[in-house]
């Protein structure tokens, strides 16, 4: 299977955009999503008018028109979505660049926006949701009938598996916990901006469902974040340094099903985001050592373990002694999650780890990491995802 993207490598994000984070915005959706695009394009120095091309989430409850036509835009000749929650957050992008690449687009913004703790409880879970004899949602009656009923069940099966296997404890995903919240502590955009915790601190926390305690499960946050591509030429002469996209892929699995894929003869890794892996280090032509930070997917801690030696950057079981070892925090070999990540700053699906990426290649995260020259960022696990490498131009 060939791998390598002919789309790498040909544009870049040359604007971000970010509401605050809050559990209480005041306002709509749509309002939070223009607010967003509008300090992107700023950002980046375009204008509304500027813009032909939108990529937005399935889940996005802000149509592109509308959006478009609340900045005051002039006409679209591309848009696009994408399914599968979190997976869609490096998707956005990954059809962003080949719309630009294809010449199919100029300008695209790529955006989410949501009021997931004010308007809704985001991780409440399946209950109540009526039958209906479709593929999108039958197979909730595999599991729900055995109190399976919301992302974090869902999750605690495969970690038990992966515990089980690679002796992995409790206090192993605690430490991508803290991990997170020390970076988000000097983060003044994170929602636990100045509020660190200790590992004890995350065993004390309540369960939620073993093996996952509370600190475990990223937050229910309001806000909206969006970036806007457009050709690296182009980039190269607006108003920021540009994120050049040098590669970009999605990926699902074998037998791969919406954080169930509790049938495959190895429930313990996450062999969608190995595709993907393959796919971004083939299209970059560079591999693991080449990264020198990562935005990480971190919905749930189990999962980040998976998704690092899934990315080769520990072989497989051994995740825990690469975090025990400090890796992932500042000064380690692969600081993670900069931003504090959708556990420390905000769960924005993925959008904000995105916003950050780029801030390291511009060299202006407030968790700068030193001679950054290729930042990796994942989307959302255990469902068909996504992921991108963003350079230096």
């Amino acid at each position: 299977m060939r791998f390598e993207n002919q789309a790498g490598g040909r544009a870049a994000i040359a604007g971000i955009g970010a509401t605050e984070f809050s559990k209480d915005s005041g306002r709509s959706e749509m309002r939070l999503a223009v607010e967003a695009v509008k300090a992107a394009l700023d950002d980046a120095g375009l204008t509304p008018a500027d813009v032909d091309g939108m990529c937005a989430f399935s889940m996005e409850n802000n149509p592109e028109i509308e959006v478009h036509r609340a900045l005051g835009g002039t006409a679209l000749r591309w848009f696009s979505r994408t399914h599968y929650g979190g997976g869609a957050a490096c998707a956005t992008i990954h059809q962003a660049a080949t719309a630009i690449a294809a010449g199919a687009a100029d300008v695209v913004v790529c955006y989410r926006a949501m009021n997931e703790r004010s308007w809704q409880r985001f991780g409440a879970g399946v209950q109540g949701r009526p039958t209906q004899p479709v593929a999108e949602s039958v197979h909730f009656s595999w599991y729900a009938p055995m109190g399976l009923l919301t992302p974090a069940s869902w999750v605690a099966m495969s970690a038990q598996r992966y515990m089980h296997e690679t002796g992995a404890t409790s206090e192993d995903f605690g430490r991508v916990s803290v991990a997170d919240r020390k970076h988000a502590a000097t983060n003044p955009a994170a929602w636990f901006y100045q509020q660190p915790i200790t590992l004890e601190d995350h065993q004390r926390s309540r369960w939620i469902v073993e093996p996952l305690h509370l600190l475990d499960c990223c937050q229910e946050s309001d806000g909206a974040v969006a970036v806007v591509l457009t050709s690296v030429e182009r980039a190269r002469d607006l108003r920021q340094r540009p994120a050049v996209v040098r590669a970009s892929a999605q990926g699902a699995g074998f037998e791969q099903q919406m954080m169930t894929s509790f049938y495959r003869e190895d429930m313990t890794g996450l062999p969608e985001m190995g595709l993907v892996a393959r796919q971004l280090f083939a299209t970059a032509g560079i591999g693991p050592g080449d990264v020198q930070t990562a935005i990480i997917y971190d919905h749930f801690t189990p999962f980040v373990l998976v998704q690092l030696e899934e990315f080769g950057f520990c072989k497989r079981g051994e995740a825990k002694d690469f975090v025990k070892d400090g890796n992932i925090e500042l000064g380690g070999g692969l600081p993670i999650n900069t931003n504090g990540g959708q556990l420390g700053e905000a769960y924005i699906h993925g959008m904000n780890g995105v916003a950050e990426a780029v801030r390291q290649i511009r060299g202006e995260a407030v968790n700068q990491v030193d001679a950054v020259e290729h930042v990796l960022v994942t989307a959302g696990t255990g469902v068909p995802t996504s992921g991108i490498v963003l350079g230096q131009p």
